[in-house]
């Protein structure tokens, strides 16, 4: 032996790996998001400002760097690089794309790269279903759900309220292209999860027809601002974060994962704080409505903001990584630390099992 701590090996989890981990296994994945909520609410994660790299040349692109350490149970370094690309969508691929890497808690070397467009999907959708739970805690369960935007995102939504156990009286699709409407009333035509499924023409129609009420679209700036749609108080996941003019959330109790995180970039939180001067309309976060600190009422609607914390990442990704392992199915890539011993000896044991 001639070092104390060995290189651990780096592997590299493709998509249908992740998939395989994941797919049916929805309340599994709501409980690790709720325990990462519950880690980073207690103060046991580094979760730093998310890193934007825009185009000048693209103006409606970008690639997301979310780096972030995780503690508790997990205790796991990593960044997801994610990029978002919209006009993918006109040639028939999914708008977004991303990786995340995965450190060594202990020697901070890179141990895996996983595809992660899934696990992304996954901890956002799981953390809709989770907010949707604990947002409705205290209030009529919602019968009615409405979907504004019918991409990948709100799908995987869909998905994991029905594998934690949510039933719907009605269903309702709004989307501002008929094709991808028609699209998405196919997946649930296919997915038998039962309700009476209505495409609505207009926002507004949709809303008023919805106890929970999902956005998750590609808009940049609010097209949604009359308090008015809202009168019958639903629950709003407001996953996409751009969609909602100040004036709706001012009429509405407001839940975010993170305070900091969210209120920049120009999401309707960041806006509202624009338009107000402080940041009053805030509520708390969602760690201290589960916690019991915040008390939602049940006389307004309660819109949920989630930025999307890096550390939800580690905790989706790192549970894949550990799966795949014990199942002895790691594509670990040999040699791919090359020159690892600090005095250059060629005969050194490097490698940590």
């Amino acid at each position: 032996m001639t070092q104390e701590a060995f290189v651990p090996p780096f592997a590299v989890i493709p998509g249908a790996q992740v998939h395989r981990v994941l797919a049916g296994h929805e309340m599994r994945t709501i409980d690790l998001v709720e325990a990462a909520y519950r880690v980073h609410g207690e103060g046991d994660t580094v979760n730093p400002p998310s890193y934007f790299l825009r185009f000048p040349d693209r103006p409606s692109a970008r690639i997301i760097a979310l780096p972030a350490s995780l503690g508790g149970g997990t205790r796991v370094d990593g960044l997801k690089w994610i990029s978002s690309f919209p006009r993918n969508v006109a040639a028939g691929i999914p708008r977004a794309s991303a990786v995340l890497v995965l450190n060594d808690h202990e020697t901070g070397y890179p141990i895996a790269c996983l595809e992660s467009s899934i696990i992304s999907s996954a901890r956002t959708a799981a953390s809709a279903a989770l907010a949707a739970d604990w947002l409705s805690r205290g209030r009529e369960r919602p019968k009615r759900v409405g979907f504004l935007g019918t991409g990948l995102i709100s799908r995987h939504i869909h998905g994991y309220l029905a594998g934690a156990g949510w039933l719907f009286d009605e269903v309702g699709v709004h989307d501002l292209s008929a094709e991808h409407a028609a699209g998405f009333c196919s997946y649930l035509d296919e997915a038998g999860r039962g309700g009476r499924v209505t495409v609505h023409d207009r926002a507004e129609d949709l809303i008023r027809a919805s106890d929970l009420v999902i956005f998750a679209t590609v808009a940049a700036t609010p097209h949604v601002g009359e308090p008015a749609w809202f009168a019958h108080n639903p629950v709003v996941l407001n996953i996409s974060l751009r969609d909602l003019a100040p004036e709706v959330l001012l009429a509405s109790a407001n839940v975010v994962d993170d305070v900091e995180h969210c209120l920049k970039a120009d999401t309707s939180p960041h806006l509202t704080e624009q338009r107000t001067g402080g940041r009053d309309f805030i509520d708390g976060t969602l760690y201290e409505v589960m916690t019991g600190k915040v008390r939602i009422p049940a006389d307004r609607p309660v819109v949920f903001s989630p930025f999307g914390l890096g550390v939800l990442d580690l905790a989706v990704g790192k549970y894949v990584y550990d799966e795949v392992r014990e199942r002895g199915e790691l594509n670990v890539v040999d040699g791919f630390f090359h020159d690892v011993d600090r005095y250059g000896r060629a005969d050194a044991t490097h490698r940590r099992s």
